[in-house]
């Protein structure tokens, strides 16, 4: 609990620390809200999900774009954050490509409505693909050097490509609720499968 001054004030670094917990909450809120009823979802819906009001969600994010832009690079970042710990913490490599796969997917289902979301705002839609290529391209890449080294995969795939493939799966998803892209993702990623001798 943060110290408080004689006047009953938090000190501003408390009410900073404060305001950065709400937010991350209501960016996890939010990715959780898109991830299950798209980039349009109602904002009193994320709020629910959060515990805050909805004046809350517009102090922090006044326009459904400022928000969905925040919630893009959030999960940008939980993705970058996850391959290094997938790795460290899943006995196989693998086994950790599979698991950073399925928070990749989660992330291209929210990723979907972005572009709409910025409507004519092109120029902010294309620095955004910039740093998530620059932000995810290497841990992709480090999670298949990983599994191609522990003998788990083939060696020839190459992190773009890869993350090129399932993005290609997660088209559709929005439109049709009968496509379910995880299970060809799996499938996908049976195919990077090195042969077992038997």
């Amino acid at each position: 609990m943060p110290a408080t001054r004689p006047s009953g004030e938090v000190p501003a670094r408390g009410k900073r620390a404060d305001a950065q917990r709400n937010r991350q909450t209501l960016l996890s809120a939010a990715a959780e809200v898109f991830v299950a009823s798209g980039v349009d979802a109602p904002i009193r819906e994320i709020a629910a999900r959060a515990g805050v009001g909805m004046g809350t969600i517009y102090r922090h994010f006044p326009t459904r774009a400022d928000l969905v832009v925040a919630v893009y690079r959030h999960q940008v970042e939980a993705c970058a954050e996850a391959g290094p710990g997938l790795l460290a913490t899943t006995g196989s490599p693998f086994e950790a490509l599979r698991r950073w796969a399925g928070l990749f997917v989660d992330f291209l289902v929210t990723k979907h409505g972005l572009a709409n979301a910025l409507q004519s705002d092109s120029g902010g839609f294309d620095a955004l693909h910039a740093y998530f290529l620059d932000r995810l391209v290497p841990v992709c890449g480090e999670l298949l050097d990983a599994a191609s080294r522990a003998g788990e995969t083939r060696p020839d795939v190459q992190a773009y490509e890869l993350m090129r493939g399932i993005g290609n799966l997660c088209v559709g998803h929005d439109s049709d609720p009968r496509y379910d892209p995880r299970r060809l993702v799996e499938l996908l990623l049976d195919g990077l499968r090195r042969p077992q001798p038997s």
